[in-house]
């Protein structure tokens, strides 16, 4: 039997009442946001017959996400971080803005205050012993098409087992190892050594894992390497780049793969560039520029203070 309960009266009134329409105490922007949200989800409840055991089992599922700390490896899995993207590109084309480096997702895994290194980091401490060394470099530019000197680069990536620091369940990796702050030189370019990242999965077994298994999808990442890209007078760039090759690079989890963000990766053998690099043997290489937009009307738009973030 198909009952809907949802339009009538007492129900549309219950709802105001809920979300303090009612009241003249709280936060008007709340009180809107939860109003429109349980309206949504009453009618779900209503429009596809949800039963109390779906909608328990979903509580019960709400509370191991949060136990586990899985919120922010949920949201891009449910594509809710690519779909505000989206809208982020949609408000800068009303605006006329042109990124030239597509922004994408910063993922749940970033630490605050990696070290600070002038022009050149090392990311690596040396001990991942399947690391294929990797060369990275380019410059910042900002909005009018200039090097951009002093730009920040924030950079972080997992080593070969998909794991990160500050993250890895094995306790085996250094704070900071494969995360840095570079500080563009007097041309406005920035490089560093690490190694070639691998992508990874989501926990197995965890709820996150759960409802993708639900969905017929799975929750493994292409490799790929983060960044945070800033300068004076311009918007703060999030962003990552893929490692090209990676067989899942228009299969990812996270939704994250965007056109431009898929740099070549040329490998190097010959004497010279190995010299050159003061290293001891073949690496790859990744060159690629990032280009920046101006503030609007004096203020990064798009910034997310109020975001959580790890700190070391």
């Amino acid at each position: 039997m198909s009952v809907r309960i949802f339009d009538r009266p007492d129900v549309q009134d219950f709802l105001k009442v809920l979300s303090g329409l009612t009241n003249n105490g709280g936060n008007p922007r709340v009180k809107q946001v939860i109003h429109r949200l349980m309206s949504d989800l009453f009618k779900a409840i209503d429009d596809l017959d949800i039963t109390p055991d779906e909608y328990w089992t979903a509580i019960a599922w709400l509370n191991e996400i949060g136990a586990a700390g899985q919120a922010g490896l949920i949201s891009p899995g449910l594509g809710l971080d690519h779909f505000i993207d989206e809208r982020l590109d949609a408000i800068d084309d009303a605006l006329g803005i042109k990124n030239e480096t597509p922004r994408t997702i910063e993922g749940p895994l970033y630490v605050a205050g990696a070290p600070v290194s002038q022009g050149f980091a090392r990311l690596d401490d040396g001990t991942d012993a399947n690391g294929h060394t990797l060369i990275m470099h380019g410059t910042v530019y900002g909005a009018g098409g200039k090097p951009l000197p002093g730009a920040s680069v924030e950079v972080w990536h997992c080593d070969t087992r998909g794991f990160y620091s500050h993250f890895d369940p094995t306790g085996k990796q250094a704070p900071f190892n494969m995360r840095r702050t570079i500080i563009a030189d007097a041309d406005g370019c920035y490089k560093f050594q690490s190694i070639v990242p691998h992508g990874y999965g989501v926990p197995p077994g965890s709820p996150t894992e759960q409802l993708l298994s639900a969905l017929g999808r799975h929750g493994q990442r292409p490799a790929h390497i983060h960044f945070f890209i800033g300068a004076d007078d311009h918007r703060k760039l999030t962003t990552q780049i893929n490692i090209a090759g990676d067989p899942l690079v228009n299969d990812d989890f996270a939704y994250a793969t965007r056109d431009g963000l898929v740099p070549a990766v040329t490998e190097r053998s010959d004497e010279a560039s190995i010299k050159a690099n003061n290293l001891s043997g073949p690496f790859a290489e990744i060159e690629f520029d990032f280009h920046l937009t101006a503030l609007v009307n004096g203020v990064d738009n798009q910034v997310n203070e109020q975001r959580k973030r790890a700190a070391a």
